[in-house]
């Protein structure tokens, strides 16, 4: 067997497991990855960030980091930009009971749906995006997913990420800056 060539590009069959198709069937690294302490604070070890949670359940809003992560999935974008982005919640949630109470409603019906262990628990991706399909006619749902487009991409610290350079307003616009570099043409 040649080196140079991997094993499927000779004929046999590709062996293994990507890690995008490892986490698409488990959220045991999730769940594992984000501590709940005592004091109602997110911990998230393996990437050094925290999150205090004051108006909604340390649980629910774990939850909601994981169900952001479900609608908007990439696979080079780390937990804590999902964190940041479901922030706006919590603080919503603290000032307004209502609000508080349809997103805790709301993820107390995944959970109760998603059975033993809750959508957290469920190990395969397919079965939480299953799960929101059925929810997506909701009202909270669709708050979420509306508010987690802008809390979500308009995090510049995320921008590089997705090769996105920013607003070209403040630096004369794009015609001089790549616009016009075409070369093949």
């Amino acid at each position: 067997m040649s080196l140079d060539k991997a094993p499927h590009e000779q004929g046999q069959p590709k062996v293994g497991v990507s890690r995008r198709n490892f986490l698409k069937r488990s959220s045991l690294a999730f769940s594992a990855a984000i501590a709940i302490t005592p004091a109602g604070a997110l911990l998230n070890t393996s990437e050094a960030w925290g999150l205090e949670v004051k108006g909604l359940k340390p649980e629910t809003a774990r939850t909601l980091i994981l169900i952001a992560r479900d609608i908007y999935p990439h696979d080079r974008v780390p937990d804590r930009f999902y964190a940041i982005a479901v922030r706006p919640w919590d603080t919503k949630a603290a000032s307004d009971p209502a609000t508080a109470a349809e997103i805790e409603g709301f993820i107390a019906g995944l959970d109760k749906a998603a059975g033993n262990g809750g959508y957290v628990g469920l190990g395969w991706e397919a079965d939480r995006v299953a799960l929101l399909r059925e929810a997506s006619s909701s009202n909270a749902f669709a708050m979420l997913r509306a508010d987690l487009v802008t809390s979500l991409y308009n995090q510049p610290a995320l921008w590089s990420i997705f090769g996105y350079e920013g607003e070209s307003f403040s630096k004369g616009g794009y015609i001089n800056r790549g616009f016009n570099d075409i070369t093949w043409l």
